[in-house]
């Protein structure tokens, strides 16, 4: 099985936003939503649901945002 960065999609009252995304990237928020469903689209989260667990993962993953955080913390 494929490795992949995103592993779950916590359920959590969202905060709506309005987001406008490419084709191309809604095509491959498709694809991955499939993979993430063991590459079955049938029963795949939708596209929208991964946007925001992946920036996320983003974020936390952003090491030069890490030590730009830590260092305007006081202290």
């Amino acid at each position: 099985m494929t490795r992949l960065k995103l592993a779950d999609l916590a359920d959590e009252k969202p905060v709506r936003l309005t987001v406008e995304v490419s084709a191309r990237l809604h095509r491959e928020l498709v694809s991955y939503a499939a993979a993430l469903n063991g590459g079955d689209a049938k029963g795949a989260p939708a596209p929208e649901r991964l946007i925001g667990p992946m920036i996320e993962r983003f974020i936390a993953t952003d090491r030069s945002f890490a030590k730009t955080r830590r260092s305007a913390q006081p202290g």
